[in-house]
C-alpha cells in the first residue's frame, strides 16, 4: 500500500513538475460535454408519490438528514463533479512522464581490412634498421594495428586471403579484439597464392547485411591476382554498384617479375572504379604514411541516436478519482449513521 501511494505521489509530482505530455490531447475537446448534456438534454422527472404511509416517516427524516449537506451545497457538489470529469479526461488522454533523453553513439562506417597472406609476404624488403629481420607481414601487422587503434567508433572487420579468402574478424567495434586476431595471422595460412578478386568478393558479401552509410574496404596486397574465380576489375565494378569504396595498397617493388610483381595499373583501376585511391609502399615508413593518409581520407564518424523514455502516469488521476469516491462513500455512510442516531433521539 505504501509503495502504491508512493507511485501515486511520484506521478503527481511529475505532473506538477511539467514533465508530462499527453499522447491523445484531443480528448480534452470533451470538456464541455457535461454542460451540453445539462443544457440540451431534458431532465428526468420522477413521479411524486401519491401514497404516504406513516411508518415511512422515519425513513423520510433519515433521507432528508443524509441529503441535507448536498442540498445546502449544490455549488460545491458541482465543483467536485467538474474536477472528477477533468481527472477522468486527463487519464483518457494517456498522460506519460518524459524521462531524461538518452543519447547513444553508433558506428556510421563499416570498415573491412583485407590483408594478403600469400607466400611473398615473407620477404624482408620492408624491414627497418631497428628490426632488420621483420617480414612484410610483420611490418604490415604493426602498422595496421596502429591504424586499428585509432579507429574507435568504426565497425571493423578483417579478411585474409591467399588461395582463397577467409573472414578472420567479423564486424566489431572492439579494436582490441581486431588487433589481437590480426596479430595471430601467419604467412601462407590461407595458401601461397593471391586470390585478390575473390577477396574483394568476400568483402562485398560481408557488407550485404551492413546498415552503415559508409562502407569501405582497404585491400593490401603484394602481388598479382593468381587464383581468383572473379576478375579483380569485375569485383571492383560490383563494389561500385553496391556503393562500397575500395582503397588499394600495393606493397613491394612494382618492377619485380613473376608472382611478386605488382600490376599497379589494375590496382589503381580497382580503386578509381569505386572512387577510392591507390597507394604504394616500398618501406615501413611509406606504409605507415599510407595508412595515415587513409585516416585523413576516412575520418572516424559516429551516428548519434536519441531516445526519451516514457512512463504512463494515467493512474495518478484515476487513483485520485477512486480515492475521492472512497472518501465520499465513507462520509456518506457516516452521515447516514448520524442521521439514524438523530432520528432515534427525536423519537425518544
Amino acid at each position: 500500500m505504501a509503495d502504491l501511494l508512493g507511485e501515486w505521489w511520484a506521478a503527481w509530482a511529475a505532473v506538477m513538475g511539467g514533465h508530462v505530455t499527453f499522447e491523445w490531447p484531443w480528448v480534452f475537446a470533451l470538456l464541455p460535454a457535461p454542460w451540453f448534456v445539462a443544457r440540451f438534454v431534458p431532465e428526468y422527472e420522477r413521479e411524486s408519490p401519491v401514497l404516504r404511509v406513516s411508518f415511512f416517516r422515519r425513513l423520510d427524516r433519515m433521507a432528508a438528514s443524509a441529503e441535507q449537506p448536498s442540498v445546502r451545497r449544490p455549488a460545491l457538489r458541482t465543483f467536485l463533479l467538474c474536477i472528477v470529469w477533468v481527472l477522468v479526461l486527463g487519464a483518457a488522454a494517456r498522460p506519460v512522464e518524459l524521462g531524461a533523453p538518452i543519447h547513444r553513439e553508433t558506428a556510421a562506417r563499416d570498415l573491412l581490412l583485407a590483408v594478403d597472406l600469400s607466400g611473398s609476404m615473407s620477404a624482408l624488403d620492408l624491414a627497418t634498421p631497428q628490426a632488420p629481420k621483420q617480414s612484410r607481414l610483420d611490418v604490415v601487422k604493426g602498422v595496421v594495428s596502429d591504424f586499428v587503434s585509432r579507429r574507435k567508433g568504426d565497425r571493423l572487420g578483417v579478411v585474409v586471403f591467399g588461395d582463397a579468402p577467409f573472414i578472420q574478424v567479423p564486424f566489431t567495434t572492439d579494436t582490441h579484439v581486431v588487433g589481437e586476431l590480426l596479430g595471430q595471422t601467419e604467412v601462407g595460412m590461407a595458401g601461397p597464392r593471391t586470390a585478390l578478386g575473390d577477396a574483394v568478393g568476400l568483402c562485398l558479401r560481408s557488407f550485404e547485411r551492413s546498415e552503415a552509410h559508409d562502407r569501405v574496404a582497404i585491400v593490401l596486397t603484394d602481388g598479382n591476382d593468381t587464383g581468383s574465380l572473379v576478375d579483380p576489375l569485375r569485383a571492383a565494378r560490383i563494389a561500385a554498384e553496391q556503393n562500397v569504396r575500395l582503397y588499394v595498397i600495393g606493397v613491394g617493388n612494382p618492377r619485380a617479375m613473376g608472382e611478386e610483381s605488382l600490376n599497379e595499373e589494375t590496382l589503381r583501376a580497382m580503386a578509381d572504379t569505386t572512387h577510392g585511391r591507390y597507394l604504394h609502399a616500398q618501406s615501413a615508413q611509406e606504409l605507415a604514411a599510407a595508412y595515415a593518409e587513409l585516416d585523413a581520407l576516412e575520418p572516424v564518424r559516429h551516428r548519434t541516436t536519441s531516445y526519451q523514455p516514457r512512463r504512463s502516469v494515467a493512474f495518478a488521476p484515476l487513483g485520485t478519482v477512486a480515492l475521492g469516491f472512497t472518501l465520499s462513500a465513507i462520509l456518506r455512510a457516516l452521515l447516514i449513521v448520524w442521521g439514524r442516531l438523530a432520528s432515534r433521539r427525536a423519537d425518544d
